[in-house]
């Protein structure tokens, strides 16, 4: 087969990579000029296996005022003359209840497992240089309360067949990581898993690319899709700023912008962006003043993650459309929350702000196969929210066997 993988972002590329593992032609479509320009781009570089909470959880209900009124709240939310916030704003909210919430846990954490299996063979075939290490992960909670909470999770996890985590206290916590040893006791305690994951994403996208057109795959960059021919139920060519783009099937992996690519073909799809920023500080004149875990400060929301001799501090949730401008305040915030977290770590020279639109779905879980009322060569790979990291590999193997499936 010949497909079209529209996006090249981490979905977009791993999809094509598996593509082409299994033997089939590839071309590769993206606005950008390079791999990774979107949301995989300075993301929280975390892939999280094991604790895989959905944002839409019940505890979201007690914490909605203090998030959407505490001035230094990480969740800000913009509200707009727009039928699609309202929309999936009202359908995370419906799915902010215990039944959904255990249900999505429970299809995320067997994507997981199998992304994991499928990403760490794809790494052990290639050998690819992208900063991966596995040194566990401490999700951070500041009270006894909050921690009970997160114990709950850990256990309907294990029944679901997760992997080994543990609760742990604030001790324990600053055993196992020195560098949160001024800031631990400030905390109740922790989830510790030891066989959570990290990686640079845009090496990684990179590399990939890469070796996708060192093995044949075709790459339009700086290509804009603008429209669509469909006959008999089919698209049978893409109309693009390069011109007309042929293929047997049409992947569409293009993050937050797949709602509206997917309403150019009649569909609907309930994929929203949240905004996030992230900062990545040099770790490598003070090591020991960065962690070597893996950190979750589940208070402010915020990721802190080591790839190479760098610290990768991610976080915020912000819903407002499509607003792409970097709000220095947010760095700012950043900044200071590892000042506070690390305070021995110096944060010199330039922190390479960004910020990144991340394409969710309501209930956290991704949107991989055809949709009932689309063109029938039309597959979509979108919603991975602040998962796609994680969830990449397995939704790549899972669309490309059932598109196999589709055309035997």
């Amino acid at each position: 087969m010949h497909v079209c993988v529209i996006g090249a972002g981490i979905i977009g590329l791993s999809t094509a990579y598996i593509l082409q593992q299994a033997g089939h032609q590839v071309t590769v479509v993206d606005r950008a000029a390079q791999p990774a320009s979107g949301a995989s781009g300075g993301n929280g570089a975390q892939l999280s296996y094991a604790y895989v909470q959905p944002l839409a959880e019940p505890g979201i209900w007690k914490q909605l005022p203090k998030l959407l009124l505490a001035k230094d709240s990480p969740l800000k939310f913009r509200l707009q003359a727009d039928p699609q916030q309202w929309s999936w704003g009202l359908q995370f909210l419906g799915a902010c209840n215990a039944s959904t919430s255990a249900a999505s846990t429970q299809t995320l954490l067997t994507l997981a497992a199998e992304s994991r299996q499928v990403f760490e063979a794809m790494l052990a075939r290639e050998a690819l240089a992208c900063d991966h290490h596995t040194p566990g992960k401490l999700v951070l909670y500041p009270t006894q309360e909050a921690l009970d909470n997160a114990a709950r999770q850990v256990t309907l996890q294990a029944q679901l067949g997760g992997p080994e985590q543990q609760v742990v206290n604030a001790a324990t916590v600053a055993q196992l990581e020195p560098a949160l040893g001024q800031y631990a006791p400030r905390m109740a305690g922790a989830i510790h898993t030891p066989s959570e994951s990290t990686v640079d994403c845009r090496k990684l996208c990179e590399q990939l690319a890469q070796l996708l057109a060192q093995r044949g795959a075709r790459f339009c960059w700086s290509t804009t899709v603008d429209g669509y021919e469909v006959q008999g139920g089919a698209i049978t060519a893409l109309h693009s700023s390069q011109g007309r783009i042929t293929a047997d099937h049409f992947v569409l992996a293009s993050g937050w912008e797949s709602a509206a690519q997917a309403r150019r073909l009649g569909l609907q799809l309930p994929v929203y962006p949240l905004k996030g920023y992230s900062i990545t500080v040099d770790a490598a004149q003070t090591p020991a003043a960065a962690p070597q875990i893996s950190v979750t400060d589940s208070t402010r929301k915020v990721v802190f993650a080591r790839i190479g001799q760098r610290l990768r501090v991610a976080g915020m949730v912000e819903i407002v459309g499509r607003d792409q401008q970097l709000d220095a305040s947010k760095i700012a915030s950043l900044q200071q929350s590892t000042r506070e977290v690390f305070p021995d770590l110096p944060q010199g020279g330039d922190v390479q702000p960004w910020t990144g639109m991340r394409p969710a779905t309501p209930t956290g879980l991704p949107i991989t196969g055809r949709q009932r009322g689309g063109p029938a060569n039309l597959w979509l790979q979108t919603g991975h929210g602040a998962l796609g990291l994680t969830l990449a590999f397995g939704s790549a193997q899972r669309l490309v066997q059932q598109m196999e499936k589709a055309s035997t």
